[in-house]
């Protein structure tokens, strides 16, 4: 885009003066509305707003009017739009990560080694990791640096389902259609004790208390067909509390910041718990049909505990504890935790459970059941994949929808994230995987190489790499 002033005849005048307000992406002024020169662009706002910000070290950020981001000056701005200059702009100004994580663009390595369809596959919190469930029944990690399988683990009598990584990396968990629980030690992929038995029915998801609230972490919540969820000591390797009150199957758990566990089922409801005795704290009502997916909007940082770009480590659980208390404070700020859920009935819902249990924003415009919701790093987009063959994407904090991304022919089955929240990964039943671009809303890479469909999808914590796993049994990585 041109990024020259305008010539003066083309301006209405060319010493007039736009009247902007700088506002939150949660909707706070800041300070009061400025005159601002029409030669003003992106960089100039980013020294104004650090200014008004005082901050100490500048950091990037991207600016808003209306759902498109200002690329121009605000005169050229103005002329596209024939705006009216008597009228106060509104820019949203949404701070970016200091880094910038590239398009993975190239296969690098397709691994084989299951002998049956990959259904999950998950990278460690420090993304130095590897581990993948199949249908064969067993887990499997990987050697990112080799590309190659490190430890094949055996234990689960049926198709390994889902596996979670603790956010502290020192074990992964793994729950199979036959409703047992195997703890793994991802240094040696040695099973820890016997499985975890309890659940009557496969287990459809599990998630662990952040490190924030315990490092070493020791407790992981399960849902299952059941119809319960049930949280786990792997200390006493004991359940030590079951969530009980849903009618029928639990599909999804997510276990908050706050230290609430969110629970989402095929009886319409989201159930909200305490994890002390396991009380309901309360009901979320809404949606028409099964809940399939949940997200936090602070999943990231929970997911990755400790762990960061910089690739630092720690010696301490303590040490590991601070760093993740800190990384959380800083990712939601004075905002409360936002959870989105989408559903069967084609719609999500945006809640903000602590304050209150009518949701924020319902988001409507999918064809097709909602497959999977996921919160971008930074809390600031919202991307839903639906069996309508799309993609689309949402404002994080309103709900508002932003962009629709066609280009898979079928089915979409998982989403991931880049680091940074610039890229968003998605998996099709299609046989490919594709990634978009957040600020024009367009495919940037196309990645086609799977025989079959694409069930499982992850894109490393460290940005590097992406793994994907699916019905043609290999594992890929891809990389840039």
């Amino acid at each position: 885009m041109d990024n020259q002033a305008p010539p003066p005849a083309a301006a209405t005048d060319a010493n007039t003066s736009v009247m902007c307000q700088l506002v939150s992406p949660e909707g706070d002024h800041l300070g009061a509305a400025l005159y601002l020169p029409q030669n003003v662009g992106p960089p100039q706002l980013q020294e104004i707003v650090n200014h008004l910000l005082h901050n100490e070290d500048k950091l990037p950020y991207a600016f808003y009017i209306g759902d498109e981001e200002l690329s121009v000056q605000l005169g050229t701005y103005m002329q596209q739009k024939n705006a009216n200059v008597e009228v106060t702009l509104r820019i949203v100004y949404q701070p970016q990560a200091l880094f910038r994580i590239r398009p993975v663009n190239r296969c690098s390595a397709t691994i084989a080694g299951h002998t049956e369809a990959v259904l999950a596959v998950s990278f460690s919190p420090d993304g130095k990791c590897l581990a993948s469930g199949s249908g064969d029944t067993s887990v499997r990690f990987w050697d990112l640096d080799t590309q190659t399988p490190l430890f094949t683990c055996k234990g689960h009598k049926n198709w390994v389902l889902c596996i979670a990584w603790s956010p502290d990396g020192k074990h992964l968990v793994s729950g199979s259609k036959s409703g047992e629980l195997i703890l793994w030690d991802p240094k040696t992929g040695k099973q820890l004790g016997s499985p975890l038995m309890g659940h009557r029915k496969w287990i459809t998801a599990v998630s662990w208390e952040p490190a924030h609230l315990q490092a070493p972490c020791r407790r992981f919540v399960s849902a299952s067909k059941d119809g319960d969820a049930r949280i786990w000591d792997i200390t006493t390797r004991k359940c030590v509390i079951s969530l009980t009150g849903h009618t029928n199957s639990v599909t999804c758990v997510k276990w908050g910041g706050d230290g609430l566990i969110y629970t989402g089922s095929e009886d319409c409801l989201i159930k909200v718990w305490e994890t002390s005795q396991g009380k309901l704290v309360k009901t979320l009502q809404g949606h028409g049909h099964w809940v399939n997916s949940l997200a936090l909007s602070t999943e990231y940082v929970l997911r990755t505990g400790p762990y960061d770009h910089t690739g630092k480590t720690y010696s301490t659980a303590e040490e590991m504890k601070e760093a993740a208390l800190a990384r959380y404070k800083k990712m939601r700020g004075n905002a409360p935790e936002r959870l989105v859920s989408g559903s069967d009935d084609f719609t999500m819902f945006l809640w903000e459970p602590t304050i209150s249990k009518q949701p924020k924003a319902r988001m409507t415009g999918h064809q097709k059941l909602v497959n999977h919701v996921y919160f971008s790093p930074d809390g600031q987009w919202l991307a839903s994949a639906s069996f309508d063959k799309s993609v689309k994407l949402w404002n994080g904090i309103t709900g508002k929808f932003v962009a629709a991304f066609r280009g898979h022919v079928a089915d979409v089955y998982q989403i991931s994230w880049s680091a940074d929240s610039r890229l968003l990964l998605s998996g099709s039943k299609d046989s490919t995987l594709k990634v978009w671009d957040i600020r024009t809303h367009k495919l940037k890479q196309d990645l086609p190489g799977h025989a079959d469909e694409v069930y499982a999808v992850d894109w490393s914590p460290d940005g590097e790499k992406v793994a994907s796993g699916g019905k043609d049994r290999v594992l890929k990585l891809w990389m840039n």
